[in-house]
């Protein structure tokens, strides 16, 4: 069963109850959780996954800020069967972790294609061409596609090197979009919500599914209130697009 998560962890994005309106999405206070911020404790940890055991890694889950990113691995070490990883990030995640004992935005993606037992594949859309050939030899279960190649057709080799007939979970932050479509406390990309959409397709017809997270809320900490706002009506589309766009392929 799908159950659909809005974890706050800032208290500045209740606002996505309203965005993502549905009677089958939950809230989940995340604000009384410190030592959560870009590194993740081990306390903070444990009680993250206190709040998130009970729904599981199935359906559509908002992270709050890139800076929470590393959540998704919390989910995705609830999988204990095979499956894919798909990324979306203008930023790979991929760093060595700097602090070895947390958790963190960072370096979680490293982690799960390094450690995680189940994992058969990972595919990273989005950053740029640089990184994306710095990728290209630390494991052959990575397959990096930039944005680059995808604006000049050139990915058909790369995805023609994704497995078939895998289970998928997808993560998606949104600062491997323009700032015209969604506006992060992380630089960003130059995607359109439209190429997104398109290549999501691909993966979306899949019908396995396992759960998709997204993340890119713009932090109140890193701008004036006036920035605030004005992200927040920019994500409050692309939230609303985005969760309404997967869940017509996913229940």
């Amino acid at each position: 069963m799908y159950q659909n998560l809005i974890l706050d962890f800032t208290g500045a994005h209740s606002y996505l109850k309203e965005g993502v309106k549905t009677e089958k999405i939950v809230y989940i206070d995340c604000t009384d959780i410190s030592e959560a911020n870009m590194y993740c404790s081990e306390t903070a940890e444990r009680d993250i996954k206190r709040k998130i055991a009970k729904y599981g890694y199935r359906g559509i889950h908002f992270l709050d800020s890139g800076n929470y990113h590393y959540v998704t691995k919390f989910f995705l070490e609830q999988i204990k069967e095979p499956f894919s990883l798909v990324l979306f990030d203008y930023h790979d995640d991929m760093r060595h972790k700097a602090l070895y004992e947390f958790s963190d935005c960072g370096s979680w993606a490293r982690d799960i294609l390094l450690n995680h037992p189940y994992l058969q594949q990972m595919i990273i859309i989005g950053p740029e061409q640089k990184q994306a050939d710095a990728l290209s030899n630390i494991e052959e279960r990575l397959v990096c596609i930039s944005i680059q190649e995808l604006e000049n057709e050139k990915a058909e080799k790369k995805l023609e090197k994704i497995k078939k007939n895998i289970p998928v979970y997808i993560s998606i932050d949104k600062d491997v979009l323009s700032n015209s479509y969604a506006v992060t406390n992380w630089n960003q990309g130059r995607m359109s919500l439209e190429m997104l959409e398109n290549v999501l397709t691909l993966f979306l017809l899949n019908d396995n599914v396992m759960g998709v997270d997204i993340c890119g809320e713009y932090s109140l900490t890193d701008g004036t209130f006036r920035d605030y706002m004005n992200a927040e009506k920019v994500n409050k589309y692309a939230n609303k697009e985005l969760f309404n766009y997967i869940r017509s392929f996913i229940q």
